[in-house]
């Protein structure tokens, strides 16, 4: 028997910072906001945080975060809902509280999973109160009706969803291992030169095979740069804004500005839709916002989502990235990443405040080393074996939230079990 309960009866605690803006300082304790908690997340991310010194962490604030407690947001995105790691490095802002489920009565999983269900982010939806900015106030949890099993039924679906969200957590953290280690090895050769110092130092280059170690020059030019190098603009290694082409009313692959990552290369949807006007690409091509707020926020995507020879559109703000050969294509997406080029991006943007635009002739201005193509292939050859793995982890997380978001309602109204969504479950991963 599966009965409806308020949802403030199926809580312990609850922990907020008094709904005002905390002091912050340069460092010390990270200050997670609402724009790190997202139900497409299993924890919070670090997007933009803040800081609070360790005596506000001790003495501002009523109550901190547990292990196993869950972020729930209240205002602007009211609904969305982290779970908390352990341990806990951070301390939540306004605007949000942490919930602590009375384990007497509900498992703390399936709270979780009972808050992600479609009907209940409805009901919060249609609870909330505000229109240009949604508020739902602790006073009206109580009006909030979460279904519920029995406890050991809670567990078995609350597990499972867990599970699943863990695996795609931890796809997530491979792929910005990956991506780190591509950017550290752009830096490494193509910054920092450390192969080059090291061998003109008399020594093997570190992480480094014979081979390609044998690629590079023992000294430096004149000019600073290694032995044949030279230095030119981003212009000769990148076509920005190439030329494609899509009939107009043709219903063709569409990447919204909001579909692209803050952090991290994956795109996440893309829907069809009727071309009018917009910047046209393939798989392979990095897309950067170039717009205020986004570019100073980091919206920038690898194109890796599309079909063979597919040509998809989006928006006018975006600036398209394809590097020419013999550098690989994920060349534009690593240097549109480097924290030299985004400073050299915002700097030149113009415009009116509030509408200020980065221009394409200026980033093709951006200056870059030419490497000889023996080590642009060297590059290529390490990193996109990375690249396509980083692709494959994203189709799987993705497989797999659709999995558990239609296997979810299904498993609370007793539809299925949860051996039976487990079986699905294994049949992707």
């Amino acid at each position: 028997m599966i009965s409806l309960v308020p949802f403030t009866t199926l809580l312990s605690a609850i922990a907020d910072n008094r709904g005002k803006t905390c002091p912050t300082s340069e460092n010390g304790v990270p200050l997670i906001a609402t724009n790190c908690v997202k139900n497409s997340n299993l924890y919070p991310t670090y997007e933009k945080v803040r800081f609070v010194s360790e005596e506000t962490y001790d003495s501002w604030f009523r109550a901190h975060p547990q292990p196993g407690d869950l972020i729930f947001v209240t205002k602007g995105s009211p609904g969305e809902v982290c779970f908390t790691p352990d341990p806990v490095d951070f301390c939540i802002a306004q605007d949000m509280v942490a919930i602590r489920a009375d384990e007497a009565v509900v498992h703390p999983k399936y709270l979780f999973a009972a808050l992600r269900a479609k009907k209940t982010q409805q009901d919060i939806l249609n609870l909330h109160v505000g229109t240009m900015i949604p508020h739902f106030k602790k006073g009206d949890f109580g009006k909030l009706l979460i279904p519920l099993p029995d406890l050991q039924t809670q567990k078995s679906i609350g597990e499972a969803y867990y599970n699943i969200s863990l695996k795609i957590a931890n796809n997530r953290r491979m792929n910005e291992t990956l991506e780190e280690m591509a950017r550290a090895i752009f830096k490494s050769w193509f910054v920092d030169f450390d192969p080059v110092h090291a061998k003109s130092a008399g020594n093997a280059p570190a992480h480094m095979d014979a081979d390609t170690a044998a690629l590079f020059p023992s000294s430096f030019g004149d000019d600073g740069l290694p032995e044949g190098w030279s230095l030119g603009h981003l212009s000769d290694l990148v076509d920005l804004n190439p030329t494609e082409r899509i009939k107009k009313g043709e219903l063709s692959s569409y990447i919204e500005m909001a579909n692209l990552p803050t952090s991290g290369s994956n795109i996440s949807n893309v829907v069809l839709r009727e071309f009018k006007s917009g910047t046209k690409f393939r798989n392979g091509d990095t897309l950067l916002a170039r717009i205020t707020p986004c570019l100073e926020n980091g919206k920038t995507a690898y194109v890796d989502v599309l079909d063979e020879g597919e040509v998809a559109w989006g928006s006018t703000e975006y600036i398209v990235m394809r590097t020419k050969d013999p550098l690989p294509k994920f060349y534009s997406y690593v240097v549109a990443r480097s924290e030299h080029f985004r400073e050299h991006a915002i700097r030149s943007m113009t415009g009116t405040s509030g509408r200020q635009r980065a221009q394409a002739d200026m980033v093709a201005a951006y200056e870059v080393v030419i490497p000889p193509k023996s080590v642009a292939s060297a590059f290529g050859d390490i990193g996109q074996n990375w690249f396509s793995k980083i692709r494959c982890n994203a189709a799987e997380s993705k497989t797999l939230a659709e999995l558990r978001d239609t296997l979810l309602p299904k498993l609370m109204s007793g539809e299925i079990r949860v051996s039976d969504a487990e079986r699905e479950v294994e049949a992707v991963v």
